[in-house]
């Protein structure tokens, strides 16, 4: 018996009907309540660590039509953006010297373009990508596991911090896991049509390689997957053939994903006007002649060797309160381990249990867990452990193995399931609305997170916006002793900021914030400051602030 996506139901009369609506209505009320925590989140945060270089490439996409800027990263997300920064019609200083983070906060806090409004624009858009993703994960899940399945896969993506933390920014992660995803549930729609789910499978695959470089790790699973779809379509063919027909119809999707990857360079430039940076990586060996063949743009090829350049420098990393020089293969694992609720990690392994054992399901698996192990076994390779970003596609792709559990024929397993839906979603509303520093209660939930983890995880400069105005209702008129990475913009959001490393120690005194990630690993003259203050508040879990005794007049 051929397996695959389920036949379409009849009409539905009666109880169907309502039984419609009713999933009708939970689908637009867990999508409506994603949207308004992602707004909520947009309207707050402050520009986070790589949203100036995106959103400067993005304005210089619209007015000059040129690649310069972020090379490292293909075109779409950025394209993605400039679709909301159009609106915002923001100036632009792209004098040659300018790097491309002096660029962004050029364009972010400079000619009068609003540092919010210039961010809410470019966030806009990948927000309501981010809703669009949300209908495909209860797609795929109800094709595989039925309508409560479908709402159980959209309640977890829906509830996901990591999801909405990223979905809500002018960023490439998120919309990166989303094009996967959506190539992952085409490939799996080929089963029963695949001439008709095959082609937008293709674009999906390209739009996914022209988000983000890592997910060409992916690729050859969803040409292989796109050509056992093809083989299992056929079953009544003779074997040559049938190979034949399999291997032809992945050829054919690898070229459309090519297809696509080009045509999203040429959108940006139609004449590709591009000239390789003299400060290009050179990467030898095999993997430079791998990069040299691939048939793609150059700029493409280039953005390669500018992220392979990256993974062979040594990074820092933090975890579990160690500060630490290098890479720790497991860092992902863990991450995500401390910032995934509880209820959901359960869930993501009884689905992916279940999908393993229930024969029925078992060709599902190799569409949805496949996919997630090799992309998660790729990312744990990089040199780079700043954040679950690496590894959004995770929660993403297993909210669908989640669904598995509602197949198994006992109430007692779909009751406990449902129980777990309501706890992942109660963890999730207490983190309102600082998302991005989550971490679940076997951990100390968002307030501790910054004791564990680092980076983007945690405090990727997301609250200045917010301190201003915490200052402003809580402190009114006094001035701050302020470490931060962004302490030069602060001043933009009204904070009287002063640096305490360049005065005396025993001349700093009063209010000091101090953002978490130089709380957690902080210089000897940080420590030095912190040690003689008091905890009195914290803003978005990210900047502690301190008091500190009266500072001794100047001799």
């Amino acid at each position: 018996m051929r397996t695959g996506v389920p036949p379409p139901t009849a009409r539905p009369t009666g109880i169907r009907r309502y039984q419609s609506w009713l999933v009708s209505l939970a689908v637009v009320v867990l999508l409506a309540q994603m949207a308004f925590v992602m707004v909520t989140a947009a309207r707050e945060e402050s520009q986070t660590a790589d949203e100036g270089v995106y959103v400067a490439a993005a304005v210089v996409y619209l007015r000059q039509h040129s690649l310069r800027y972020n090379p490292e990263h293909p075109p779409l997300a950025k394209l993605v953006m400039a679709t909301g920064l159009a609106f915002a019609d923001p100036r632009i200083d792209t004098r040659p010297e300018f790097t491309e983070f002096q660029a962004g906060t050029d364009v972010i806090y400079g000619h009068g373009n609003g540092a919010q409004r210039v961010l809410w624009y470019a966030r806009l858009p990948m927000i309501v990508l981010t809703l669009l993703f949300g209908l495909v994960v209860f797609a795929f899940a109800r094709d595989i596991a039925g309508w409560a399945g479908g709402l159980l896969a959209l309640a977890l993506y829906a509830f996901s911090p990591d999801v909405i933390t990223f979905g809500s920014l002018a960023g490439v992660d998120a919309p990166a896991a989303g094009f996967l995803l959506t190539a992952a549930w085409l490939v799996w729609r080929a089963r029963r049509r695949p001439w008709w789910y095959l082609p937008p499978a293709g674009i999906a695959l390209g739009a996914a390689l022209a988000t983000k470089m890592n997910t060409l790790a992916a690729a050859p699973v969803v040409l292989l997957l796109a050509g056992v779809s093809v083989w299992s379509a056929q079953p009544d063919k003779r074997r040559t053939p049938r190979l034949l027909t399999a291997a032809g119809a992945a050829a054919g999707t690898g070229v459309l994903a090519l297809a696509t990857v080009w045509l999203t360079y040429l959108i940006v430039d139609p004449h590709l006007r591009w000239v390789s940076p003299p400060d290009l990586p050179v990467i030898s060996g095999m993997t430079g002649r791998l990069v040299d063949w691939l048939p793609l743009p150059r700029p493409f090829r280039d953005g390669m060797r500018i992220q392979l350049g990256l993974e062979e420098r040594t990074n820092g990393g933090f975890l579990l309160g160690e500060a630490y020089s290098g890479h720790r293969w497991y860092y992902l694992p863990a991450a995500l381990l401390i910032k995934t609720p509880l209820g959901m990690l359960a869930l993501w392994l009884a689905g992916a249990t279940t999908m393993l054992t229930m024969r029925r399901l078992r060709p599902a698996a190799l569409y949805v867990l496949l996919p997630t192990a090799v992309l998660l076994v790729a990312a744990m390779q990089g040199a780079r452990d700043w954040g679950v970003r690496y590894a959004l596609f995770v929660p993403v792709l297993l909210a669908v193995a989640a669904a598995a559990v509602t197949v198994v024929p006992r109430w007692p397993v779909r009751a406990v399931a449902a129980l777990l839906v309501a706890f992942v979603a109660v963890s999730s509303a207490r983190a309102f609305p600082y998302y991005l520093p989550y971490s679940n209660e076997a951990f100390g939930g968002p307030s501790k997170t910054y004791l564990r983890l680092g980076q983007s995880n945690v405090d990727w400069y997301q609250d200045l916006y917010r301190l201003g105005k915490h200052m402003r209702e809580r402190y009114p008129g006094e001035p701050v002793w302020l470490v931060h990475r962004h302490s030069a913009v602060a001043g933009y959001y009204g904070i009287t900021v002063r640096d305490p490393l360049k005065v005396p120690p025993s001349q700093v005194g009063g209010l000091l914030a101090v953002s978490a990630t130089h709380v957690a690993y902080p210089s000897p003259a940080i420590r030095a400051l912190i040690d003689r203050g008091v905890l009195i508040d914290q803003v978005g879990h990210s900047i502690m602030i301190y008091r500190l005794p009266p500072a001794r007049p100047a001799s």
